[in-house]
């Protein structure tokens, strides 16, 4: 039981980590407003709202590249061959994510693919157990 909380919580920083790193690189191509304050969520939002679509589709890029990352890295330290931490990293990300939406102003594809690209969190299970097996 340990190992698999362990593998969530693994699961979580290292797709984190994944998101964050794509979340750089869009911040440096459509970077914030000089006078954008951390603590101004109006401001954030009509940031996020004039984004042009290439600055929000590096954030599902992100989302992509934590689900895989989330997926595989949850499955290898699980261990057990089973998709459950996983789809537990998965369950986590989708959560946060549809409470990003709900909160900044993102159009209906944004919505659609926010959703369905933590479906790739089984791709990363996948491509661990298929690891598992060399």
């Amino acid at each position: 039981m340990l190992r698999r909380i362990l593998a969530v919580i693994a699961g979580i920083m290292v797709g984190s980590v994944g998101i964050w790193l794509m979340e750089r690189l869009g911040h440096s191509l459509y970077p914030f407003p000089a006078d954008l304050k951390p603590d101004n969520i109006e401001g954030f939002k009509a940031y996020v709202g004039n984004l042009p679509f290439m600055g929000k589709f590096i954030v599902i890029i992100g989302y992509a590249l934590g689900a895989l990352l989330s997926g595989f890295v949850a499955t290898k330290v699980a261990s057990n061959g089973k998709p459950v931490a996983a789809i537990v990293c998965g369950a986590i990300f989708l959560f946060f994510t549809v409470y990003n939406m709900m909160v900044l102003p993102t159009p209906v594809w944004f919505w659609i693919l926010g959703i369905a690209v933590w479906g790739l969190v089984l791709v990363g299970y996948r491509l661990a157990l298929n690891k598992n097996k060399e």
